[in-house]
């Protein structure tokens, strides 16, 4: 199964055409869309995405570039109600590529998230970007039910620790581009059991949207790179990456059956 570990369903850009985005990713055989919050605004917003469309799936968290707008009282928020029908706590995590920003605060934030992720029992969907090592070192501290470490961009030996602490690592868009020797490099040599596909729509198009809004429906043919690069049937992709979603966010294999 074709499954989306990670999209933005509630975000402002589909407001216009949300039913027909939805759509077109279950015609093109995408069976499952994992939907993470990003702030206090959008739990509520998932929530009722996800109970209007039973092909998405929630998860609550909120995103480091949103820190400096949220109250670690908003994660008071995040009852029951929410969790229990979470398949993880994200997207959190840190991020180190915007030059203006407060990292205690960002690290305030993920830590507190990764405690609750822990006394709920949840896997947690991680933003890293150029921050693994930091994140790392907070997953040493607060072990958690591994998850997915989404847009991965790190090193083979991150990717080695990630994957020894349950995680999986996601490969969207970016894979696509030529240029994109490193991230390329890194899904031909990754074992494919620790591979899931994402689009993060509508953010990191692939290269045939360069500029242009992403979506799920693109992750049929996302896959088809994979496939290409590692030199696979496609077929294969799909089903060893669906099977790894199932497996490191046991929540939607519960929900699918």
């Amino acid at each position: 199964m074709l499954i989306d570990t990670h999209c933005h369903l509630d975000a402002a850009e589909f407001s216009a055409d949300r039913a027909s985005v939805v759509e077109r990713a279950l015609a093109s055989t995408v069976g499952s869309m994992v939907v993470p919050a990003v702030d206090r605004a959008s739990f509520s917003a998932v929530a009722t995405l996800c109970r209007e469309y039973p092909e998405c799936f929630p998860a609550y968290g909120i995103h480091p570039l949103y820190v400096d707008k949220a109250d670690l009282v908003d994660l008071a928020d995040l009852t029951s109600d929410f969790l229990d029908q979470a398949v993880a706590i994200g997207e959190i995590g840190l991020d180190y590529f915007v030059p203006e920003r407060n990292e205690a605060r960002q690290l305030e934030f993920f830590t507190t998230q990764l405690r609750l992720a822990r006394e709920r029992e949840l896997p947690v969907i991680l933003h890293v970007r150029k921050a693994v090592d930091a994140i790392l070192r907070e997953l040493r501290k607060t072990r958690v039910k591994g998850g997915i470490a989404h847009a991965f961009n790190g090193s083979l030996q991150q990717a080695g620790i990630l994957i020894e602490m349950g995680f999986a690592l996601g490969f969207g868009g970016a894979m696509t581009y030529d240029n994109a020797h490193h991230i390329r490099r890194l899904a031909t040599t990754i074992p494919l059991e620790n591979i899931v596909l994402e689009t993060d729509a509508p953010d990191i198009p692939p290269a045939w949207k360069w500029r242009q809004r992403n979506e799920p429906g693109e992750l049929g043919r996302i896959a088809a790179v994979l496939a290409e690069l590692r030199q696979i049937p496609v077929e294969e992709v799909i089903a060893v990456t669906g099977n790894n979603a199932l497996r490191v966010l046991p929540g939607l294999k519960k929900t699918l059956a």
